[in-house]
């Protein structure tokens, strides 16, 4: 069998469509659990914004997941978290539907993220913007913390682009 990677797993868009994480075969991918009403919501996302447009072209894909199990930081339905993002910060991650990163409902890939690069606490997500950085085959190979800055992970980014 061979090695586990993110293609095998599949999420719902923002539209509500699936979407086989196949589409990132041969593209560094960092995976972010996103919130709108998070005290680390305004850097993540200005920082995110600009490390995207800066390494895009070389093969930088961010994939965005609201999750609203940390403090009811992501109330909002996935339109409105859209209209945000892309209003706010003029930011278009690939932006898919609210899930859960913890616990017994969470998304498959999440659970697959946290097996393949443990953290604290029981491997659990810690907090909105925990950032898992993916390489071109589709395998974890760095987990960051919450407060770990996005462009405090452009020379990891650049190793493996």
């Amino acid at each position: 069998m061979a090695d586990k990677t993110i293609y095998q797993f599949t999420a719902k868009d923002a539209d509500g469509n699936d979407t086989s994480l196949e589409k990132y075969k041969g593209n560094v991918v960092l995976v972010v659990n996103v919130a709108s009403q998070c005290g680390l919501t305004n850097s993540n996302y200005t920082q995110l914004k600009d490390v995207l447009e800066k390494y895009r072209d070389k093969g930088l894909r961010i994939a965005a997941f609201p999750c609203n199990q940390f403090g009811g930081q992501e109330p909002a339905c996935e339109i409105d978290i859209k209209n945000f993002v892309n209003n706010k910060y003029q930011f278009e991650p690939d932006l898919y539907s609210k899930i859960d990163v913890n616990g017994s409902n969470a998304h498959p890939l999440y659970n697959f993220l946290k097996k393949e690069q443990g953290g604290t606490l029981f491997d659990a997500i810690k907090w909105n913007f925990t950032k898992f950085l993916v390489d071109k085959e589709g395998h974890p190979i760095k987990r960051y913390s919450p407060t770990t800055e996005p462009k405090d992970i452009i020379k990891d980014i650049e190793k493996i682009l």
